[in-house]
C-alpha cells in the first residue's frame, strides 16, 4: 500500500498579501498532522488576482515559500503566484519539494480568458513523484475544463492531480461535476481546492478513481487532511470500478483517430464561426455599450432612489 498524507487548505484569504497566512497555516498542518506529506492551496492564495503582484522567479516570495518547505519538511503546492519570466506573466505553480527546492515550474496552460487578459499561456504539462508512493500531476483552475490537459498528464502517470482553483462565481457547481468526471474518465484521484474569504466560494472536493466522493467541504475555511491510499488508483485502472469500465485500457487499445487532435491547424479549422475569444458586453450591440471617455463617458450618470 502506497499512501499519500495530503491537506488541502481552503483559506479565508484577503483580496491579497496573504504570504502570512499560508505560513502560519502550513506551519499549524506540519504541527498537528505529522503525517501529511504534501500540503495544496488554491490558486493565487498568496498575493491575489492582480497582475501588479507578479514577481520575477526565485523573487521575496518563492524565496520564503522555499524556507517554509524546508523548516516543515513538507512538500509544498501554494497554489499559483504570477511570475514574469522573458518579458511575459506567467501564471505558475511551483512544486517545491520538502529539502525548499523547486522541482518543477507548471505554467497555466488555459489562462481564463478574456477575464485573465495579460497572462501568458504555459506549454509543458508537469508531473512530480513523491518518492515511494507516487506521481503527482498538477493543472490551474481552467485547465480542466479541458479533457486534453488531464488525459495527458494520465499519460505521463499522473495517479493524483492536484488542481488550484479560485472561482468566486456561480458556476462551482459545473466545475464540481467536471472534476468528478475527470477523476472517472481518467480513473485519478482528483484534488480541487478553491479559495474562501474575499477571494472564492469554498467547496473544495476530493473524488476518488472511480468518481467517487472522498470529501466536498463547504464554503468557509477548512483545513482538509487525508491519507490517501494510491493503491486504489493502480487496482482501479486494472479491473475497472467495481469490475465495470477499464477506461484507460480501452483508450490505450483504440485504433481510432481524432482529426481534431492532428496539429493546431485542423483543431483551428474544425470550428469556423465562433467569433472572437473576447469580453461579453450588454446584447443589442454598440449602442447598448457604456460610452467611452472619449464619447463623453468620462462621468457616471447619478443614480435616483425612486420613493
Amino acid at each position: 500500500m502506497s499512501s499519500l498524507g495530503i491537506a488541502a487548505l481552503q483559506l479565508a484569504a484577503d483580496k491579497s498579501d496573504n504570504l502570512e497566512l499560508v505560513e502560519r497555516e502550513t506551519r499549524a498542518i506540519a504541527k498537528r498532522f505529522p503525517w501529511v506529506d504534501l500540503v495544496v492551496l488554491g490558486e493565487l492564495a498568496v498575493h491575489g488576482a492582480s497582475l501588479d503582484k507578479a514577481e520575477l522567479a526565485g523573487g521575496e516570495t518563492e524565496a520564503r515559500l522555499k524556507a517554509l518547505a524546508a523548516e516543515t519538511g513538507l512538500w509544498l503546492v501554494p497554489g499559483s503566484l504570477y511570475e514574469r519570466r522573458d518579458g511575459a506573466i506567467y501564471n505558475t505553480t511551483p512544486v517545491i519539494d520538502p529539502a525548499g527546492e523547486i522541482v518543477a515550474r507548471y505554467d497555466k496552460m488555459f489562462p481564463f480568458l478574456p477575464y485573465e487578459a495579460g497572462v501568458a499561456a504555459g506549454r509543458d504539462p508537469v508531473v512530480f513523484d513523491v518518492p515511494g508512493i507516487g506521481r503527482v500531476g498538477v493543472a490551474i483552475c481552467y485547465d480542466m475544463w479541458f479533457p486534453e490537459v488531464i488525459r495527458t498528464l494520465v499519460g505521463l502517470g499522473a495517479e493524483v492531480i492536484l488542481l488550484p482553483t479560485m472561482t468566486n462565481t456561480i458556476d462551482r457547481d459545473v466545475e464540481l461535476a467536471i472534476a468528478r468526471s475527470n477523476a472517472a474518465i481518467n480513473q485519478c484521484i482528483f484534488v480541487d481546492v478553491n479559495l474562501a474569504g474575499d477571494l472564492g466560494v469554498g467547496r473544495s472536493a476530493v473524488y476518488g478513481p472511480g468518481g467517487e466522493v472522498i470529501y466536498e467541504a463547504g464554503a468557509g475555511r477548512e483545513v482538509i487532511a487525508l491519507d490517501l491510499d494510491l493503491s486504489t488508483v493502480s487496482r482501479l485502472r486494472e479491473r475497472g470500478w467495481n469490475g465495470l469500465g477499464q477506461v484507460l485500457k480501452s483508450f490505450r487499445d483504440s485504433d481510432v483517430e481524432f482529426p481534431l487532435h492532428a496539429d493546431i491547424k485542423a483543431r483551428r479549422a474544425s470550428m469556423p464561426g465562433l467569433g472572437a475569444l473576447e469580453m461579453p458586453h450588454r446584447q443589442g450591440g454598440d449602442a447598448a455599450r457604456p460610452p467611452s471617455a472619449e464619447q463623453g463617458g468620462g462621468r457616471k450618470p447619478r443614480l435616483k432612489i425612486l420613493d
